[in-house]
């Protein structure tokens, strides 16, 4: 245990104040010890990019998916965690990734429902389906719904942690340094432990929440402690670094993308963190995806929004060809981004297409976000009844964007619908007679109860399951069905999100250096750890987990950090 010899500004400094910096604050504080949280933003920023979240959470075997008949265990997540994860590097890059993996998993089958509701979080009755897969029962996707909302969506979650950093700083265990930037770590030359930070002081912003702030410097900092948490988030904002690190396995990058995250979600820390000696691994593997839109109503810079989108739509290339299978909606993230950025005649191209139907809009499409999804983020049951389950038309966000988003467009007809896609793009890439034949036969298989075309398959399992048929997925018809119009497309963008390597950490969260060796006194979570181990995902994630891992891997740098500086 390694003692302070000389006054510190804290027992502990965590840069970031996300979900997982605020999480490992509260470990920390809630033990006593003394915290510096430093961040580049202002207080209204407080829990970062968790705040604009959905809120979904990957639960396994919970009191919720029992209740609707969904039968799930660890064994049965466990396999799907693996077929979806792909590990390949388990001697090097993927070793500690793959014991993070099952730590998760087993936390989410065990504990966890019971420490989130200790922290009074709870959720929907209803448990989504996402990311159903690639079609393989070993392969990649959820074999069951395990995406748990919780109510009052991601401002819920993050909301005890916040009131917990506030009661810490009232109880002077907690110095909030808003509007500083962390431009190095300091780590003793002669026994490589971890001592401190330096950097800059911003000019004072008073932005709103997600709005880019000011980079003026008005000065310099130093701070010191007996050990770091490092909490700083991925790269998703900084389209630059995207395309640096993207794989070729996914293709060419697109040359314009949609940004899922605020502007602050800008990566820096990582080589910041790599330049003190902290190794890095699995930078080539990202999450992003292909359903995002603009958002009419923009906080940060290219400001986009994710459909979320239930199994009915149907989705076509640049050119007007229907996807092939698994690129369904809903079911293989980065299958269908792979396929869109590897096929020669389209990768030229930054879109796609969903074309469907009034009936499919008003009961399949959710939108990605706290603020898309007021009812659930203001815990307004009452609401989600009426507007949800009971209710007729689209939601009234969904309705916004069919009003004023630039990427929607409504017609009474195929061929006008064609004629208004093909004005959203420099050139009439589009030819309606095509669209129309692929549409006809999709059409032709909805007139038994069985089919031989996959997505209506799915269509038709996903109606057994009863959360699905109550409240997501539209009563199977023609897509030309004049009577389930007007008809509508949408294009689709590639939107950037999360970062699913980072730095490597030991199962105490203790970031690792270059040899492989702990660095004493450094620790990392969430995001730039991958959220666990740099890279608890492996190649894909099955969906809730990304704050599911902020909070797992926030917990155990704090108890961590907390039992070196007892």
């Amino acid at each position: 245990m390694r003692k302070a010899t000389v006054a510190m500004d804290a027992d502990v400094i965590v840069v970031g104040a996300g979900l997982a910096g605020l999480v490992a604050a509260h470990e920390l504080t809630s033990r006593g010890r003394r915290v510096a949280l430093v961040d580049q933003e202002n207080a209204a920023n407080l829990g970062g990019q968790a705040f604009w979240s959905f809120g979904g959470l990957f639960l396994v075997d919970s009191p919720e998916q029992r209740r609707l008949g969904v039968k799930d265990s660890f064994d049965l997540a466990w396999s799907d965690w693996q077929g979806s994860a792909q590990f390949d590097r388990t001697d090097d890059e993927d070793s500690w990734a793959v014991r993070w993996a099952r730590a998760y998993v087993e936390f989410a089958a065990g504990e966890k429902r019971t420490w989130l509701a200790g922290h009074g979080i709870s959720f929907v009755p209803t448990v989504g389906w996402a990311e159903r897969g690639d079609l393989r029962a070993d392969g990649h996707g959820n074999s069951v719904p395990r995406f748990h909302v919780a109510w009052g969506t991601g401002t819920g979650v993050v909301e005890p942690f916040v009131r917990y950093a506030r009661q810490a700083a009232r109880d002077g265990l907690l110095t909030f340094h808003h509007r500083h930037r962390v431009d190095e770590l300091v780590v003793d030359g002669a026994g490589g432990a971890a001592r401190g930070v330096r950097g800059t002081v911003l000019a004072p912003d008073d932005s709103p929440r997600g709005v880019s702030s000011s980079r003026e410097r008005v000065g310099d900092f130093e701070l010191t402690a007996q050990a770091v948490v490092v909490t700083s988030g991925g790269i998703g904002a900084d389209h630059d670094m995207v395309r640096r690190h993207w794989p070729e396995r996914l293709g060419t990058p697109p040359a314009e993308m949609v940004t899922g995250v605020p502007a602050y979600v800008d990566g820096r820390m990582l080589d910041i963190s790599a330049e003190a000696g902290v190794r890095l691994v699995n930078r080539d593997r990202m999450w992003h995806y292909t359903e995002g839109v603009r958002n009419w109503d923009p906080i940060w810079p290219g400001h986009g929004i994710r459909i979320l989108p239930g199994p009915s739509s149907m989705w076509f290339d640049a050119l007007g060809r229907r996807l092939p299978d698994p690129c369904l909606p809903g079911y293989d993230t980065l299958g269908t981004l792979r396929h869109l950025r590897t096929t020669e005649d389209i990768a030229g191209y930054d879109h796609s297409w969903f074309v469907l139907t009034r009936r499919i809009v008003e009961k399949e499409f959710a939108l990605s976000g706290s603020e898309q999804n007021p009812d659930i983020t203001a815990k307004d049951r009452k609401a989600v009844l009426r507007d949800r389950i009971l209710g007729k038309g689209a939601p009234a966000p969904v309705q916004a964007f069919l009003d004023h988003g630039a990427d929607f467009v409504v017609a009474d007809t195929l061929d006008r619908l064609v004629e208004k896609m093909n004005g959203l793009t420099e050139k009439a890439l589009l030819d309606a007679d095509g669209l129309r034949r692929q549409i006809r036969a999709r059409d032709l298989q909805l007139a038994n109860p069985y089919a031989k075309d996959a997505q209506v398959q799915g269509i038709r399992n996903a109606r057994r399951y009863i959360g699905d048929r109550l409240g997501r997925v539209a009563t199977p018809h023609r897509i030309l069905d004049p009577a389930a119009g007007p008809l509508i497309a949408v294009k689709l963008h590639v939107l950037t999100r999360k970062t699913l390597g980072g730095i490597q950490t030991d199962l105490d969260s203790r970031a690792l250096g270059a040899d492989g060796s702990p660095i004493e006194g450094l620790y990392a979570a969430g995001e730039v750890a991958g959220f666990g181990g740099g890279g608890v995902h492996g190649y894909n994630a099955l969906e809730g987990t990304f704050l599911g891992g902020c909070l797992f891997s926030g917990r155990a740098a704090g108890r961590a950090a907390a039992r070196q500086t007892g």
